[in-house]
């Protein structure tokens, strides 16, 4: 193949965002001049979840997993310099989405922006936010139509921005099978199509259809991956044709953008990362008829907090070398025909239908929010069980755990750390940019965005004037909790202990032990502090737990250190575990600890999890905590037999 025939690159991108819109907007511009060709916005939690940076749940989380964009004024900042005209910006943004489009919209408008030119893509995906994210604000119902809204507006206004991406990245991180993945993301799609279908014209549905873009993981499992890939491509031409009727090829294309895997970075001998990061990659870029579209890599730092710059630009120069160094775009598809791919397609599409028909009978995605979180935090358990028996071999966790020290974690740690002034900062912008808007104006715009809401209308527009006149994130997302509700999705465990109880025995045994002791069951709290969604590592602690005979407590995420010292005095309970992975560990477990002592609960002892960094783990021990636990610490029965110690009144008195 001629060097003029040569396939152009998928979209080579960064997921980036930290501190400040400021600062991010420098690492916008630094990754642009380094070859990044389109932007991948991470959001703070505070902004996900909508609310301001000074809410009482955004303590600790301001710009720690992504960047605070409070107000109009912050979307400006972010966006300085950068022609929005001509850029391709994807923005991982779900609850709060039509809200973060309007500020993106308001700002390309300013900057003189056709915005019918507009390109990029908004998550806008609440179902898996359900299953494995968490980043959810209404109930599902209300959500749906927030969705068709977003797509609704764009097809009319933004007829180049993709207005969801249907995410089944999230559902490998909380332990999809493949087949679950496959089936999962399809009835998110159909469900939306579903809701969308009425909303146009007969003839305008196809190119409606077209617009839908996914976005999925790749694991280690790389010929599997691949294989998974194609099946997605050949379901969804399937889909659009028989269930929707599409014709034109174009239109039923599946178009997808890729993140690899997180979910398989380890803290332990950590460089390794950079080899799964790469094998990860070629599952969806070495298959032509599979190929991403845009693909984002994470740092092979990832397990240990946030990446540096520096971490991120080696991540880039990995796909930069696969697309302009090697002769991978010269060839047309390397697997066509091949049997043993098209035996493993054909074996993943299958698994995925049967799942997809159960998914049907059930009434849809929507109405299966419950099994779907269920049947992950089951395959999950069964993931870190292999891992644990050592039956699925993690190099350098469960075998060849000998090494010598990494040379990439000297000096910083080997991470970035977000200064802890930045929040103070974000909230006297804040408070400054309210008083400096006209509240008539602000007024107006909230009752017209509430009837927007209440009244069924597509909240696009009244977003958009919203922004304009300078609401904030969290008055937006206010009007629709307002409206919709707030909503609690389901944790995925079942009080019931499962059958599944080998190797547990000498544990089930020591918790009977223990609670003929205390005179009554081992109570085991489990509570996620803050606005962190992720929620896999709590319930597999607790499922374990559970297993193991302990009467647990788990209510799910997104809880005030109060809720916790609160549900853990009128529950009694004799052990309280803590989970964050957002790195906003230090002022939440501060802020519970000092809440057990004036609740007279001080002698309760508590353990956290999470990626912390050793220097932190001192700092909470420091504090009173009982044990830190972090991704190296995989083997979930140690730690069970952990909380039985310190549960143990024999063995308190022996101290």
């Amino acid at each position: 193949m001629s060097e003029q025939t040569k396939d152009r690159p998928w979209l080579i991108r960064t997921y980036a965002g930290h501190s400040t819109a400021k600062a991010s907007n420098a690492l916008y511009r630094s990754n642009l001049a380094k070859g990044q060709t389109g932007l991948s916005v991470a959001f703070d939690l505070p902004t996900q979840t909508g609310y301001d940076s000074d809410h009482v749940l955004s303590r600790g989380e301001v710009g720690k997993v992504g960047v605070p964009v409070s107000h109009l004024g912050d979307m400006r900042t972010l966006f300085d310099e950068i022609p929005l005209e001509q850029m391709n910006t994807s923005m991982t943004i779900n609850a709060t989405a039509p809200w973060l489009l309007a500020l993106y919209i308001a700002v390309a408008e300013e900057q003189g922006a056709d915005v019918s030119k507009l390109q990029g893509t908004v998550q806008n995906d609440l179902i898996k936010e359900y299953l494995s994210r968490g980043t959810y604000i209404c109930p599902p119902k209300p959500s749906l139509k927030m969705i068709a809204d977003v797509a609704e507006y764009c097809y009319t206004n933004v007829p180049k921005w993709n207005p969801m991406n249907v995410c089944s990245y999230h559902l490998q991180e909380a332990g999809a099978t493949p087949e679950q993945e496959l089936a999962f993301a399809l009835a998110t799609a159909t469900a939306v199509l579903d809701e969308l279908r009425p909303r146009v014209a007969e003839e305008d549905f196809p190119r409606l259809v077209g617009r839908i873009s996914f976005f999925v993981n790749a694991g280690i499992r790389f010929v599997t991956e691949m294989c998974k890939m194609r099946a997605f491509v050949d379901l969804w031409d399937e889909i659009c044709a028989t269930r929707y009727g599409v014709e034109d090829p174009k239109y039923r294309r599946f178009r997808y953008g890729v993140q690899v895997n997180s979910l398989g970075l380890t803290e332990q001998q950590p460089e390794n990362n950079v080899y799964r990061i790469l094998i990860e990659m070629l599952a969806v870029t070495l298959s032509k008829k599979a190929r991403a579209r845009a693909v984002q890599l994470p740092a092979w730092n990832e397990a240990l907090g946030l990446p540096r710059p520096w971490d991120q630009q080696w991540s880039m120069r990995m796909q930069q070398i696969l697309a302009y160094e090697t002769d991978l775009l010269e060839f047309d598809d390397l697997f066509e025909g091949n049997p043993a791919v098209d035996a493993k397609v054909e074996e993943l599409k299958e698994g995925a239908r049967a799942e997809l028909a159960g998914l049907d009978g059930m009434g849809g995605a929507i109405r299966a929010i419950d099994y779907m979180k269920s049947r992950l935090v089951e395959s999950n358990s069964e993931r870190l069980g292999r891992i644990e028996a050592g039956e699925t071999v993690v190099v350098g966790v469960n075998k060849w755990q000998q090494g010598e020290p990494s040379p990439l974690m000297t000096g910083d740690g080997g991470i970035m750390v977000v200064d802890e002034a930045v929040e103070a900062d974000q909230i006297g912008r804040l408070k400054e940019w309210r008083e400096s808007r006209d509240a008539e104006a602000v007024e107006k715009a909230l009752a017209d965005l509430r009837a927007a809401a209440a009244e069924g209308r597509n909240v696009m527009p009244a977003s958009i004037a919203a922004a304009k006149a300078g609401v904030t994130t969290g008055e937006w997302a206010a009007q629709m909790r307002t409206v919709h509700g707030e909503y609690r999705g389901p944790t995925g465990v079942s009080k019931g202990q499962s059958n599944r109880t080998e190797g547990l025995e000498d544990l089930r045994s020591a918790v009977d032990g223990v609670s003929d002791r205390l005179g009554r069951r081992l109570k085991f709290l489990v509570g996620k502090p803050g606005l962190d969604g992720h929620s896999n590592g709590a319930e597999q602690i607790a499922v374990r737990a559970r297993d193991c005979g302990m009467d647990i407590s788990y209510e799910g995420i997104r809880l005030t250190p109060a809720e916790i010292v609160k549900a853990a005095r009128e529950e009694e309970t004799h052990v309280v575990g803590l989970s964050i992975l957002s790195g906003s560990h230090i002022p939440l477990v501060e802020d519970l600890m000092g809440k057990m002592r004036e609740a007279g609960l001080g002698h309760i002892p508590v353990i956290v999890g999470g990626i912390i960094p050793e220097e932190d783990a001192n700092r909470l021990r420091a504090m009173g905590v009982a044990r830190v636990y972090t991704p190296k610490d995989f083997e979930l029965n140690t730690i069970m037999a952990d909380i039985v110690t310190l549960a143990d009144p024999a063995a308190v008195a022996a101290e």
